[in-house]
């Protein structure tokens, strides 16, 4: 592979941190070259959190330049659409869940909430795959993270990733009951329609 570029983003709170995490050790458990960079900024505040990760014969550098992202996984609509703008290549793949965390211009009524139309009509413009995650059943929101990956896995959008690595990388970072429960939902989402 000569070069795959994923870009994650978020806000403080939503789980950016364990779901990039789990990705680079993924990629890395498939035995393909990987580095990855966070920027976390005000995140225990609800800013925004982004984590870029790239895969491929030679890495430099895990940033990418605007417009070189493979893939943009959001875990809200308005940051999504922000990525997709800002990171994601035409022809590329955006997956977000499907909630909104009302940035402060939204909140102060200066700006409008972004809608799954805006997504998908500037998505549309620039043949962009949207794989839009919704789980309105989810018990704890803190688990969104975790139904995303489970997506990313379900419909393949990292090369040579299997569920397997997902898998080995969960159980890396988290044991017992809190593993059983991630991998338990990751599973269920997995065989979900």
């Amino acid at each position: 592979m000569s070069g795959f570029n994923i870009y994650l983003t978020g806000v403080g709170g939503q789980g950016i941190g364990l779901i990039s995490e789990v990705l680079m050790r993924a990629v890395d458990h498939a035995g393909l070259n990987v580095m990855a960079v966070d920027t976390h900024g005000l995140a225990q505040r609800g800013g925004v959190v982004v984590s870029q990760i790239k895969t491929g014969e030679e890495l430099h550098s895990p940033l990418s330049f605007r417009g070189e992202a493979d893939i943009v996984i959001s875990l809200e609509r308005n940051e999504a659409l922000r990525a997709a703008i800002t990171a994601l290549k035409d022809g590329g793949t955006l997956i977000y869940y499907n909630t909104s965390w009302q940035p402060l211009p939204v909140r102060l009524g200066s700006a409008e909430e972004i809608s799954e139309t805006s997504i998908d009509e500037y998505c549309k413009k620039h043949k962009i795959k949207v794989i839009r995650v919704d789980d309105r059943e989810l018990e704890d929101v803190r688990m969104q993270n975790i139904v995303v990956l489970a997506n990313i896995d379900k419909n393949n959008l990292v090369p040579g990733v299997t569920t397997a690595h997902y898998q080995e990388a969960m159980g890396d970072l988290l044991g017992g009951a809190i593993l059983e429960k991630n991998i338990t939902l990751f599973e269920e989402e997995r065989e979900a329609d």
